[in-house]
């Protein structure tokens, strides 16, 4: 009987799962393997919020196996280590991995192959598992890498994306190949109280449910807090328990302006990860340094504390920061607004911001976050660096009525109208009564200072 090792890593799923789909079919039986690194321990990237969403993952991947007459495989420690003593333990020939683009999974990937080849064992890793298109499948003619979202947007969507994979019918895993017991949700501190759930099922009844009731207004409603009108599916992303490529399919059948913004959304992720892929130190460095420095020191400190705790005194920054503690998930237009803030109006490094959302966001993934910050900050691919958002009319625009503040910082629950947005010009008992920070600085004093730190003044 002929033996691969299916290593699973941001592709927890049965459905569109290229890398299990070509072990199935090159041998008689494969071992579904999760390995909890210690490397990503040791990195500080196993954040409550994450490992108990992954607990849910891999129950669910179990459950799933085990209902095809398998079982998933956990063990812990070194991965490159114990992908190998699985391997022999199975007597297996080869390995079938999904590529990753961070510099972290391409340091692992090669000293994966190194040691498997040591031993007789052969690595296949398979492109566009996590990604709709695989990055550096389209570049411009002159870079390696686009630059720019738009022109890749074009080539982007001439790509023709492979057709989604079904879910096997079957899955025989030799025996004789031990695991520890799957992690359960249960035993993860300090995760957010309103935490969703994980695993491929879950999101599979999201997004179905999701493109059947509310993709048609997407393109008019994904922008609005309070409607909560987007689809919620970026850790199902992050953690592979929905296949890019099938979103896209799905999506692209169902006609209007809603499902294609939703495109849009899913090529800005591809967009992003092919940046990293090119130029991964931009996860930790500027990619177009602005020649910034950053404020530092005690008064910097304490804002960034209040920024972190949603006490900015601005009320739209406040309630996205507060939703971010409890859900561990932001609104999109949330994290535009709060990453603007800390960047520009205080003019707080990036790398600040981006380790706090790490430590928080469910969906916290390195070419996302990083690139996206970045973005924001001016030393990303944004081809207006030096745009500052005015929280006050961003709030306007996007929580008109003030519902999404008052769900999220009930301090000025009682402020009706768009007054909320503005408390420090409430007089008499109504501000007495909010017992609500003032503003931790002026907004034009905030953009006059970073526009003479950028030199744009």
């Amino acid at each position: 009987m002929t033996v691969s090792v299916v290593l699973f890593t941001s592709d927890l799923r049965l459905h569109d799962q290229p890398a299990l789909r070509a072990a199935l079919d090159a041998t008689d039986a494969v071992v579904p393997l999760f390995v909890r690194d210690d490397a990503v321990a040791e990195a500080g990237f196993t954040a409550p919020n994450r490992a108990a969403f992954l607990a849910d993952c891999l129950t669910d991947l179990d459950r799933s196996l085990r209902e095809r007459g398998g079982r998933l495989v956990v063990r812990s420690g070194d991965l490159v280590e114990e992908v190998c003593r699985v391997a022999t333990e199975a007597d297996a020939d080869e390995v079938h991995l999904a590529e990753g683009v961070s510099a972290f999974a391409r340091r692992r990937e090669e000293r994966l192959r190194a040691a498997l080849e040591a031993g007789g064992r052969r690595l296949f890793v398979h492109e566009g598992v996590t990604t709709a298109v695989a990055p550096g499948a389209v570049t411009p003619a002159s870079s390696d890498h686009f630059a720019v979202f738009t022109p890749y947007f074009r080539k982007w969507s001439g790509q023709h994306p492979r057709r989604p994979l079904g879910a096997p019918r079957a899955v025989r895993v030799p025996d004789g190949v031990g695991s520890e017991e799957i992690p359960a949700r249960r035993e993860v501190r300090g995760a957010s109280a309103g935490l969703a759930a994980g695993g491929e099922s879950e999101g599979r009844d999201r997004f179905t449910a999701w493109l059947r009731r509310d993709a048609g207004a997407y393109e008019d409603q994904h922008d609005d807090l309070a409607g909560d009108a987007t689809s919620r599916l970026s850790a199902h992303l992050h953690f592979g328990t929905l296949s890019p490529a099938e979103l896209v399919h799905r999506a692209g059948r169902k006609e209007g302006p809603g499902p294609a913004a939703f495109v849009r959304q899913l090529c800005w992720r591809d967009f992003h990860h092919q940046v990293l892929a090119a130029r991964p130190d931009a996860s930790h460095a500027d990619y177009r340094p602005r020649e910034d420095r950053w404020r530092t020191g005690r008064d910097a400190a304490r804002e960034t504390d209040a920024w972190r705790e949603g006490r900015t005194g601005y009320p739209i920054v406040d309630a996205a920061m507060r939703q971010l503690a409890h859900e561990g998930w932001m609104h999109n237009r949330g994290r535009l607004l709060t990453a603007s803030f800390l960047t520009k109006t205080l003019y707080v490094d990036w790398r600040t911001g981006a380790d706090h959302f790490l430590s928080l966001l469910v969906d916290g993934d390195i070419a996302n976050n990083q690139m996206n910050w970045q973005w924001v900050a001016g030393t990303g691919t944004d081809t207006r660096p030096h745009r500052v958002l005015n929280p006050v009319r961003q709030a306007h625009r996007h929580d008109p009525d003030g519902a999404y503040v008052r769900r999220w910082v009930p301090e000025l629950a009682g402020v009706e109208g768009r007054a909320v947005h503005e408390p420090w010009k409430l007089t008499g008992p109504g501000r007495a009564a909010a017992d609500y920070p003032e503003p931790l600085v002026d907004l034009a004093e905030g953009l006059a200072r970073f526009r003479q730190a950028r030199r744009r003044e």
